[in-house]
């Protein structure tokens, strides 16, 4: 990565990694749907912001808005099913199988798109989902049911999403399809939590709080950096980099939620970083390769 695109991952993975005991707040006080339409609500305030101030070429292709919406209907229900995983399980289930996201963007590279397997950038990604997996091991059950499937559904459309964006909409400004994307996912949640939630009315200036860092923070800052980077960075490299996010996670959760930090998550935090230079020293040697 160059200086500037490290400067965004950094500060994109603080805000994510932050974000998780935020998030852990602002559903102990909503439900999962409403929750979400929430977050993105405030995100698209600030996206609307965002857009009217650097005015963004935008293609005026209809190919390229049907693309962005499918695009959308990816992240769509990517929300929603890791939203419907979260009612019954917690949030370590859920940060183990959403971050299973760069092994399924690996192999969806190798299968569609003619990525040549390299065995030291799928063991570095397997080893920085072990570590993530290590991180959340007391937390992890062996009952397995239908709601972590859905954590993986998410996680895989997650995954299909990153590389389609990648493929298709490379040429697109970040923050408007982000815009776009939290328009139809904020709109379609909302409507499925009408249908299946109570009516929220728990407004207070705390959650207000939340659903800024949430929405403007996570959703409208880190996924227009996500995006941003998408564009430059290959996905594979880019998405197992974010297995640091986990270990951020874990930070935060010790600092804000008095969460205990033991001896095996700082070894799962070694594990995760050790995986993460595997896989971008392998996409440096390439690059200084393709270079020569």
């Amino acid at each position: 990565m160059k200086l500037r695109s490290k400067i965004l991952f950094a500060v994109m993975v603080f805000i994510w990694g932050s974000n998780w005991s935020i998030m852990k707040m602002g559903l102990d006080r909503s439900p999962p749907f409403i929750f979400v339409s929430h977050r993105l609500l405030f995100s698209l305030v600030f996206l609307l912001w965002l857009n009217t101030t650097h005015r963004p070429r935008l293609s005026r292709d209809w190919t390229a808005l049907k693309r962005i919406s499918l695009y959308s209907l990816f992240s769509t229900f990517s929300f929603a099913s890791s939203s419907l995983g979260l009612k019954s399980q917690g949030s370590g289930v859920g940060a183990v199988l959403t971050y299973t996201q760069p092994i399924m963007v690996f192999m969806l590279m190798v299968a569609f798109l003619g990525e040549t397997f390299s065995m030291i950038k799928f063991m570095g990604t397997l080893l920085g989902f072990s570590g993530v997996a290590v991180l959340f091991l007391e937390n992890i059950g062996s009952h397995l049911s239908w709601d972590l499937l859905l954590f993986l559904l998410g996680a895989f459309l997650w995954a299909v999403g990153t590389v389609y964006f990648k493929v298709k909409l490379q040429s697109q400004d970040a923050a408007f399809v982000n815009m776009i994307q939290a328009t139809i996912t904020s709109i379609m949640m909302y409507g499925v939590s009408f249908f299946t939630e109570p009516l929220f009315q728990a407004w207070s200036w705390s959650y207000v709080a939340i659903l800024v860092y949430a929405g403007i923070g996570a959703s409208g800052i880190g996924m227009t950096i996500w995006l941003t980077l998408l564009k430059d960075e290959d996905p594979t490299s880019l998405s197992s980099s974010s297995l640091i996010v986990p270990c951020i996670a874990l930070l935060f959760g010790w600092i804000l939620m008095s969460e205990e930090l033991t001896a095996l998550s700082l070894a799962g935090s070694a594990l995760t970083i050790f995986g993460i230079f595997l896989v971008n020293h392998t996409g440096s040697q390439r690059s200084s390769t393709d270079s020569r």
